[in-house]
């Protein structure tokens, strides 16, 4: 395995995890890259960093942000952003990872990309309900900004120091898996 087939897998799994905060955002990123040669895509992906992929992710990153500061229908967008998640995740991956047999490159777009955009997507998901359950939807916002605060730095470090942005996505991960068993211990003890 060669350094740069390290790096793309690096870059695939940085955005996978972004997409599970903002689905569009990271798309973009990627199309703005490839749009301006810093990443090359797989052949099969160049389309990505067409002008119209450019414009309709554009105004697809817009509308999302936008509509995820909306108390109530940020909850309904939940329901549909996260099996698109994994979808997103999976393909940034296939768009991403060079110079590896379609057997591993599709193993690891499954399950580094779709897996983790799932996991974090579900998370994110979790947080923004539980925001809207306590505060009626009040913090929701301040949620929705945290996010995608989040998934523009991720975008930008996975793209331009993507090991960092893999380590990143370890270190969501680890906050994820503690906050799962934090939120599982504390409902075990309310029972």
């Amino acid at each position: 395995m060669t350094f740069e087939t390290i790096i793309s897998i690096c870059l695939g799994i940085g955005l996978s995890a972004s997409v599970g905060f903002r689905v569009f955002l990271p798309l973009f990123a990627l199309s703005v890259s490839s749009y301006f040669d810093v990443w090359q895509l797989n052949e099969s992906w160049e389309w990505i960093g067409s002008t119209a992929a450019l414009i309709t992710l554009g105004a697809a990153t817009i509308v999302e942000i936008v509509t995820y500061f909306i108390p109530y229908i940020d909850n309904v967008l939940d329901s549909v952003t996260v099996p698109l998640a994994a979808l997103a995740g999976t393909a940034i991956m296939l768009s991403t990872v060079a110079d590896l047999s379609p057997v591993i490159t599709w193993s690891l777009a499954i399950i580094a990309g779709g897996g983790t955009a799932a996991v974090v997507a579900g998370t994110s998901s979790t947080t923004r309900l539980t925001s809207t359950l306590t505060t009626g939807g009040v913090a929701n916002p301040v949620v929705s900004m945290i996010e995608t605060g989040t998934s523009v730095i991720m975008s930008i470090v996975s793209i331009f120091l993507p090991i960092v942005g893999a380590v990143l996505v370890i270190f969501i991960l680890f906050v994820v898996f503690k906050l799962y068993k934090k939120f599982k211990t504390t409902k075990i003890k309310n029972q």
